[in-house]
């Protein structure tokens, strides 16, 4: 070889491949990074009811009041103590004018061998502590007529027998729903300590990008990341900010990253997050001295750029949508919640029999695009991660661990839907 000649190295194919002693960082061990070197970033506030669905609740709710306040009836029917009704075979009983109603109290006592009309919902007046039901009664508007024995107590609802006063009803960390709202109300709460909703920027980098439905020039192509990112977030319940489009420029990037940091408690990026001369995501934040690029062994998704600007957690998702969405999903989606409040989330899948074949190298982890159907997963025809179409066609993933396996039809693997991300 003559002095000076290049040498190219060998020819290998692999875009995954790393330069010698340079290894890739698995995924549960970026997951773990990320969960140790995170922590809530919003304040709290109290909001009405009314307000407060889909809002993380900031700490522990105790019940104000027992549910139900006060001992009713679970029918309509005739009340009277237990007594009266013990015996077998045919009870008749004088009836006390007047009736106790939902809201529409009986305010006196029921003497002892009398019954009283009562209706659903109706708190049981003193004396009362049996009701028995309508249908199994016959009543001249003067006595009433049942067979017994009746159980004592029968088709009524303790005082507190659902939630006691002061037992614990909603723990911090919880992303409220309605019901929550409902138990909130029926224990006396008017309001609830939520969190702040967290805000989340979405940034796409690249001189090629155009926004949606606009001409396209040669070498250009539409930003599909951002409608599918600041649609994520808001399914996510976070205020999700559009922060447009930057060019391959590193003083206009760093300019938006100074807007964002005013404006956003954490900032999704996609594109520039490798180590490319037109990656300037990666080069800000190691600038900045924060940056920690990690090469995830992950399909499809690769590099990773995490880091902090001026205060701002920034996640650097891949350009591919495909990998972004994968990687949002993933990464980001824990990460968020943990910075909302919620706590570190994992999702949870089932293991069902593959309705397809595949040989799996060792060494990264595959997310395949993937959906149930007779109750076995069926993959996208193409692993290709710019096959953005496979994307609409998925119904959740399949997860395939580092390990080398060859999976035939009805092989056990793990699937994931596409709900258990909360989308």
């Amino acid at each position: 070889m003559a002095r000076g000649e290049l040498a190219p190295p060998p020819l290998r194919n692999d875009c995954f491949a790393l330069p010698p002693g340079v290894s890739w960082t698995p995924v549960d061990a970026a997951l773990e990074r990320l969960q140790e070197r995170l922590a809530p970033v919003v304040s709290f506030e109290e909001l009405p009811l009314f307000r407060a669905a889909g809002r993380v609740l900031a700490r522990d709710v105790m019940a104000l009041r027992p549910n139900p306040p006060e001992a009713n009836s679970a029918v309509d029917g005739y009340g009277f103590a237990a007594d009266l009704g013990g015996a077998s075979g045919e009870v008749t009983l004088p009836l006390l004018a007047g009736r106790a109603a939902a809201g529409a109290p009986f305010r006196h006592v029921v003497p002892e061998g009398y019954a009283l009309r009562v209706l659903t919902g109706a708190a049981l007046p003193e004396g009362v502590d049996t009701v028995v039901l309508d249908e199994d009664t016959a009543s001249d508007g003067a006595t009433v007529a049942f067979r017994g024995p009746v159980k004592p107590r029968s088709n009524t609802r303790r005082a507190g027998e659902d939630v006691a006063r002061g037992a614990s009803i909603l723990t911090a960390g919880r992303r409220l729903t309605p019901a929550d709202l409902a138990l909130a109300a029926a224990t006396g709460h008017g309001t609830l300590p939520v969190f702040r909703q967290l805000r989340v920027g979405v940034l796409s980098t690249g001189d090629e990008l155009t926004e949606p439905g606009a001409a396209v020039a040669p070498g250009q192509i539409a930003d599909a990341n951002r409608p599918m990112l600041l649609s994520i977030l808001h399914r996510w319940g976070y205020e999700a900010v559009d922060l447009g489009r930057a060019p391959d420029d590193r003083n206009a990037l760093a300019a938006l990253f100074d807007r964002a940091a005013d404006r956003v408690d954490a900032l999704l990026t996609s594109g520039g997050a490798s180590a490319g001369d037109e990656d300037h995501v990666s080069a800000l934040l190691t600038q900045a001295g924060s940056q920690a690029t990690w090469r995830i062994a992950l399909k499809p998704g690769r590099p990773l750029a995490l880091g902090v600007w001026s205060g701002m957690p920034v996640f650097g998702l891949p350009g591919n949508p495909v990998a972004a969405f994968t990687c949002a999903l993933v990464f980001a989606r824990p990460a968020l919640a943990l910075l909302g409040g919620a706590g570190w989330t994992a999702p949870d899948g089932m293991t069902v029999p593959a309705g397809f074949e595949k040989r799996k190298k060792a060494g990264r982890r595959e997310f395949l695009r993937a959906r149930l159907r007779e109750g076995r997963a069926e993959v996208f025809h193409s692993e290709g991660s710019g096959r953005v179409s496979g994307l609409s066609w998925a119904e959740g993933f399949v997860e395939l661990d580092e390990e080398a396996r060859e999976i035939q039809p009805g092989d056990p693997v793990r699937y994931i839907p596409f709900s258990a991300f909360d989308l």
